[in-house]
């Protein structure tokens, strides 16, 4: 069976088109989508911890959660993989407090049949209270994949165990610069590209002929 973890903002969802947007109404500051040059959103808005913590709260609550846009061609596409028998895991850097709206956001958008988890990649539970995350660090890397999809820089470092993973870096502007870990990492610009990259496995009678 092949393994596929995608990340969740970014890959599934246009989440930083919101945060642009977010960062405009709330604090006047104009930094368009385009020009995020890194995932550290903080860094790219030129925000004090306060109003870093203020936004965050405000992005993941349950009303913007619902309100973020299919990046296109993710929900066909992994529905594609699941009709295949293949196995997919979304594996998200959002608190476990925006579980339920997350679920409720793929379900909606027609991915009931993936499982959701939330893993603490960034150290993001400060801004909120008494948070806990479905998926431990240690639970994480007893996983195998044989794909990942992911945009952050900042998660490479959750695939170094797995020397084999094929990752397709979704194009983001805060990963343009960024230096991949190997050769086994491709940029991909869209939907069409990732699906293409994701083959069947040989049968092992056949590898063996």
């Amino acid at each position: 069976m092949i393994n596929i973890y995608t990340d969740y903002d970014d890959c599934l969802c246009e989440t930083a088109y919101h945060f642009s947007g977010l960062a405009a109404e709330l604090f006047g500051i104009d930094v368009p989508y385009e020009k995020i040059r890194y995932f550290d959103l903080q860094k790219s808005f030129s925000l004090t911890d306060e109003q870093f913590t203020e936004m965050m709260i405000k992005a993941h609550s349950p009303e913007v959660l619902l309100s973020y846009e299919e990046t296109p061609g993710a929900i066909e596409t992994v529905n594609s993989w699941v009709d295949d028998g293949y196995d997919v895991s979304i594996i998200t850097g959002r608190p476990y407090s925006a579980y339920d709206a997350s679920r409720e956001w793929l379900d909606r958008h027609g991915l009931e049949r993936v499982r959701l988890y939330c893993l603490n990649k960034y150290g993001r539970d400060s801004f909120t209270v008494n948070s806990e995350f479905s998926l431990e660090v240690e639970d994480y890397y007893r996983m195998r994949f044989d794909y990942a999809i992911e945009d952050s820089p900042s998660a490479f470092r959750f695939f170094e165990h797995l020397p084999q993973l094929k990752v397709m870096v979704y194009d983001r502007p805060w990963n343009q610069e960024c230096v991949f870990p190997g050769e086994n990492y491709r940029r991909c610009h869209d939907w069409q590209t990732i699906r293409k990259l994701v083959v069947p496995a040989v049968p092992r009678e056949i590898q063996t002929l």
